[in-house]
């Protein structure tokens, strides 16, 4: 089969990564040359991936057999439609579908209509004298997120981005004036992870549940970014997410796909459920319609060799076999290596020169995202992440100290966050759960309408998958 992967950044270096060992063929629709697309693809073509009747044109002459679409602009332009239409079949839902991620307020808005668990207060002001209202009344910490997308770096959290709730209602106004829609949703204390799903005609198939770093620095501080990192655990939970509150997530995600089809909406592609492990359990942040990006590059690289073909292959054409949704039980770390000052005053250009076989040979994977080949092996960073090195290993931090280790490999201008992945860092979310989740805990106000979450653990002591 002939794969046409629409978008050229790391998270489709990694969707062609997985599908080589399947033997399938990969053409490429990008706006950028990517260097590890351009050395795994067949043919490759400059084109913007929001521009539906070329990347069709393109996957015509190119004789493409099935499309993937990596990234979200796309699928918010129609272009799935659009492919579909040409008789492509197509991973990544139409238009409609997609607004599950291309409008938080289309999202919230279906489920609060179907009845789908886990979801916080929320409101969408009209005006800028509702805004006001608004944030004045809401009578708990808020959050501001602009409807639209912003690749991961519009959202304001009070106490980190903004203290008052007048400067939240400002920046509210700010979004509206612009024209905008935006909403207000009650600031969660916890833990946040990733839950990724196929999703097509035939069901609902779950991928390792991942956690995201979306702070510029260490230590969680820092701007937002699109993700500065991320890990999984061996047996495909977390260290603080037991099997009860995953599949409680798993069950959101259920609902939601229900209440897409209930509105008339079929969905074949990826769907990203974003969750806050609370103290009474996972409460949903949002939704992408896509593979996560750093949290895809993680799932892809415990994807069994051999079938991931049929099974792309099988969500774009509505039916997909269970036994070829299957993953490695093992730990994964990934770290991006972006331009000094990314996630406030970002300095690009920088030229990194990459032992690349060396990272190979020391058992990281090297996967490219925005840079360009300076020379031979260097690349130039863009604006913003640009080589994700991703490691595997029994143990979280194990994996976390090959792509350390790996670093010695790597000299030029780069930031990268050294906390992801380490014993400190997975012992501290372990514990920030376990305290909220102890009997003596305020209870949070917020009814999910789900099974209760599991009793605290009876130990202090940290867990042994932290230790390996």
């Amino acid at each position: 089969m002939r794969f046409l992967v629409v978008g050229g950044g790391a998270r489709e270096h990694a969707i062609a990564r997985a599908l080589v060992p399947a033997e399938a063929e990969v053409v490429v629709a990008s706006a950028n040359a990517n260097p590890g697309l351009e050395r795994i693809a067949r043919r490759s073509a400059r084109i913007d991936p929001t521009d539906a009747a070329k990347v069709v044109a393109f996957a015509r002459d190119s004789g493409a057999d099935i499309a993937v679409i990596g990234p979200e602009a796309p699928l918010a332009a129609g272009v799935a439609d659009a492919l579909r239409a040409a008789e492509i079949p197509t991973v990544g839902p139409d238009r409609d579908a997609a607004q599950i991620e291309s409008s938080k307020l289309f999202c919230r808005e279906l489920l609060t209509r179907h009845g789908v668990p886990g979801q916080p207060k929320w409101v969408a002001p009209l005006s800028v004298d509702e805004a006001d209202s608004a944030a004045a009344g809401f009578g708990r910490p808020f959050v501001v997120k602009p409807s639209g997308l912003t690749a991961g770096k519009g959202v304001w959290v009070q106490g980190s981005d903004f203290t008052e709730a007048r400067e939240g209602a400002a920046y509210a106004k700010t979004l509206l004036v612009q024209g905008g829609r935006v909403l207000l949703e009650e600031r969660l204390e916890g833990e946040e992870f990733s839950l990724m799903a196929f999703v097509t005609d035939s069901g609902v198939y779950p991928m390792p549940a991942v956690q995201d770093f979306k702070r510029a620095l260490e230590g969680d501080h820092g701007g937002n970014t699109g993700g500065m990192g991320s890990y999984s655990q061996r047996d495909h939970l977390l260290p603080f997410l037991s099997a009860r509150d995953r599949d409680l997530a798993l069950t959101i995600l259920h609902r939601t796909v229900d209440a897409l089809r209930a509105q008339g909406f079929r969905y074949r592609g990826i769907l990203y459920g974003g969750f806050m492990l609370t103290a009474t359990g996972p409460v949903l942040l949002e939704f992408n319609a896509r593979f996560g990006d750093p949290e895809g590059i993680n799932v892809l690289t415990l994807y069994e060799e051999g079938d991931f073909a049929d099974l792309l292959a099988g969500v774009a054409q509505g039916r997909v076999d269970s036994n070829l949704v299957t993953f490695r039980p093992r730990a994964t770390v990934v770290k991006y290596l972006v331009p000094p000052g990314y996630g406030g005053s970002v300095r690009p250009g920088g030229i990194l020169t990459l032992d690349a076989k060396a990272i190979e040979a020391a058992g990281v994977h090297v996967v490219y995202g925005s840079v360009d080949i300076a020379g031979p092996g260097q690349v130039r960073l863009g604006s913003s992440r640009g080589v994700a090195l991703v490691g595997e290993a029994s143990a979280i931090y194990e994996a976390g100290a090959r792509v350390e280790s790996a670093l010695r490999h790597v000299s030029g201008p780069y930031y990268v966050r050294h906390d992801i992945g380490t014993k400190e860092d997975l012992a501290r979310r372990w514990e920030h759960v376990r305290r909220l989740r102890a009997p003596e805990a305020k209870p949070s106000p917020l009814p999910l309408s789900v099974a209760p979450p599991d009793a605290p653990p009876a130990s202090h002591g940290i867990p042994e998958q932290l230790l390996g």
